[in-house]
């Protein structure tokens, strides 16, 4: 399934790449292997007999087999059902396939979150393989022995589940050395680096094996080919550390039975709030990486939404549907999928839609009956039993100011003046619910201009239309009675990168006790995780690169987004079937206060986007309960 192999490579790969890990286990090193199923059905069609192999290398206990579920799906992007039938599926496939199911699983991609801990214990797994590096980034308190020991991983539910660590230091290492970047004892003495005085598990490889003796094509910066055999290179290492008593080589397995050994068991979050969802290598290959970039992410996840909802409303959806939409929720489809792959990919995912969404899902929706609407030059406001707010029709409807009347009269999220904060760095005016698209060496354009909306005659909605640069905005504000719903609709009208925040909220700081303040989501789970921000200081949409326009966000799969004190707490709900909007915060504590905000991503910038004049079709409402 690899993303930029085209399918014609395939029978090659198996050749060069799968193949020879067998001459690893016949040389007794202890390997374990990690396939999706979905990879062993497209082998078992075009080498079957390596599938009897493989089988039957783990009937005898000569490698251990690493599962990951049905297909590669990112697990906290994917609503926690779907989660659930790909590990599901994913096991039922392996015994069917291999006449063997998996005790520990690979973690995707190693994108982890709270919330996925879940299915792996549901799916029966004793442990799971995730990155050491990105989760100690963030948790200064760990010990830094702990990571050559297994650990407990704490869902947001309490349960827990045995952690081995990978490590993507030590994986980029090994691969260098593989591609001849480093002689054998020069990588040598880099493992040697990881001696210590009491027993310590290190993980040498937790990575592709599609990238040795064969090149994806993936980049233009791929190491060229050696007059060597890699794998042969490989060997080399694995046979000079055999014939060394410094180091001794064991399966994966074997390293949970240590785990109540001294500096291992510690139940921990790897999650926190600066790395809601951390992944592995560098900051560069975050979650919006398969939510927000690729070809069309966003278009395509909100296409998987769609196909969602409809088996949720449908009771006795066939398993073999489960699988076909944990197939097309596969990541290998948000990156560098080839242009072939893709249109095949793209058609197939269109005749799933048109199967299983026949009916448009009602919506129901409680509409005010007594509205109190009133216009003036410059503002809007719009008043009922639950809530007062006021628009600025000078800014593009932006909200100036948001009473929910049970939490009494102050304004919990609106517009912040030029110089509310004394600190320089936040010396500009914030706003609550414009849009903001930035362009690599352009000016940034927002939809703050001044409008002159259309009000419903039945004064339960307000329509504003705006064009700006290459984009138009349309915008639709309805009132319900506990709900305010923004409709946003973005045209671009020329193809470039960009990246397209349409909702942006700025929090009243003087409305919210900072000590309990807090924000929760769902991130795969069928449980809100939930981040405390006093002490903090995070901003996900920092730029890591020019070719990287942000770090960091939130799954929210679920559509739902809350900001909370010990007193009260406003939800955002995100219809993902219309776009699979990614939310992220700034939160920055300054001068005895502190600057919130929350912002809703359609579109980022990496290196796997193509310029696109993709339009956005947004759906977000602010509900009072």
């Amino acid at each position: 399934m690899y993303s930029s192999i085209e399918e014609s490579s395939r029978k090659e790969v198996i050749q060069k790449c799968y193949w020879p890990l067998f001459k690893l286990a016949d040389l007794g090193i202890p390997i374990g292997i990690e396939a999706p199923a979905v990879t062993l059905e497209y082998i078992s069609k075009l080498d079957p007999d390596w599938i009897d192999t493989f089988a039957q290398y783990i009937k005898e206990k000569k490698i251990d087999f690493i599962g990951s579920g049905y297909s590669q799906i990112i697990g906290p992007l994917i609503p926690a059902k779907v989660n659930e039938w790909n590990q599901k599926l994913g096991m039922d496939r392996y015994q069917e396939l291999l006449g063997a199911i998996p005790t520990i699983a690979l973690v995707n991609e190693m994108a982890y979150s709270g919330g996925i801990v879940e299915h792996y214990i549901k799916a029966g797994y004793d442990g799971i393989i995730m990155e050491w590096n990105n989760p100690r980034s963030t948790h200064p308190e760990w010990k830094n022995e702990w990571r050559y020991n297994p650990q407990k991983a704490i869902g947001p539910n309490g349960q827990l589940i045995p952690l081995i660590w990978a490590d993507s230091i030590a994986f980029q290492k090994y691969q260098r050395y593989a591609h001849g970047e480093y002689e054998l004892n020069e990588y040598v003495e880099y493992l040697k680096s990881h001696i210590g005085g009491l027993t310590r598990h290190f993980p040498l490889y937790s990575n592709d094996v599609e990238i040795f003796d064969y090149r994806p094509g993936r980049y233009k910066t791929e190491v060229q080919f050696n007059e060597y055999s890699e794998w042969e290179k490989i060997i080399e290492l694995y046979e000079y550390l055999n014939q060394h008593d410094w180091c001794e080589l064991v399966f994966p397995s074997k390293v949970l039975e240590v785990i109540y050994d001294k500096n291992g068991g510690n139940e921990l979050k790897l999650e926190s709030p600066t790395q809601p969802i951390p992944v592995k290598k560098q900051e560069k290959y975050n979650i919006n990486r398969w939510a927000l970039t690729g070809r069309a992410d966003i278009g395509i996840n909100s296409k998987c939404y769609k196909i969602y909802n409809s088996f949720i409303e449908n009771d006795d959806t066939d398993p073999t549907d489960w699988k076909e939409l944990c197939y097309l929720w596969s990541s290998d489809f948000r990156t560098h999928i080839t242009a072939k792959r893709w249109n095949e990919f793209f058609e197939r995912l269109d005749k799933q839609l048109a199967n299983d969404n026949k009916k448009d899902i009602n919506e129901s929706r409680e509409i005010i009956k007594n509205i109190d609407a009133s216009e003036d030059k410059n503002w809007i406001k719009v008043e009922n039993g639950n809530y007062k707010v006021v628009l600025n029709k000078n800014k593009g409807l932006t909200i100036n100011k948001l009473v929910i009347k049970k939490f009494g009269e102050k304004s919990l999220l609106g517009t912040l003046d030029h110089g509310y904060y004394d600190d320089i760095s936040l010396g500009a005016d914030y706003y609550s619910g414009h849009a903001v698209i930035e362009r690599p060496g352009e000016h940034k354009v927002t939809d703050l201009g001044i409008v002159n909306p259309i009000v419903y005659q039945s004064g339960n909605g307000i329509v504003s239309i705006q064009k700006v640069a290459n984009y138009s905005f349309k915008q639709i504000i309805k009132f319900e009675n506990k709900k305010l719903v923004f409709e946003k609709y973005i045209v671009v009208e020329s193809s470039e990168k960009a990246t397209i925040r349409p909702y942006n909220y700025t929090f009243n700081p003087r409305s919210w006790d900072s000590i309990s303040l807090y924000i929760a989501t769902h991130n795969g789970g069928s449980t809100l995780e939930k981040f405390y921000l006093n002490g903090q200081s995070i901003s996900h949409g920092d730029i890591y690169s020019s070719l990287i326009s942000a770090r960091h966000g939130f799954g929210n799969p679920e559509g739902i987004f809350i900001v909370g004190d010990k007193d009260k707490f406003i939800t955002f709900e995100s219809d993902m079937s219309v776009s699979a909007l990614i939310p992220s915060i700034i939160y920055k504590e300054i001068d005895n206060t502190y600057y919130l905000r929350l912002q809703y991503s359609a579109r980022e910038i990496d290196e796997t986007l193509k310029n696109s004049t993709l339009g956005i079709s947004t759906k977000l409402s602010i509900s009072l309960e």
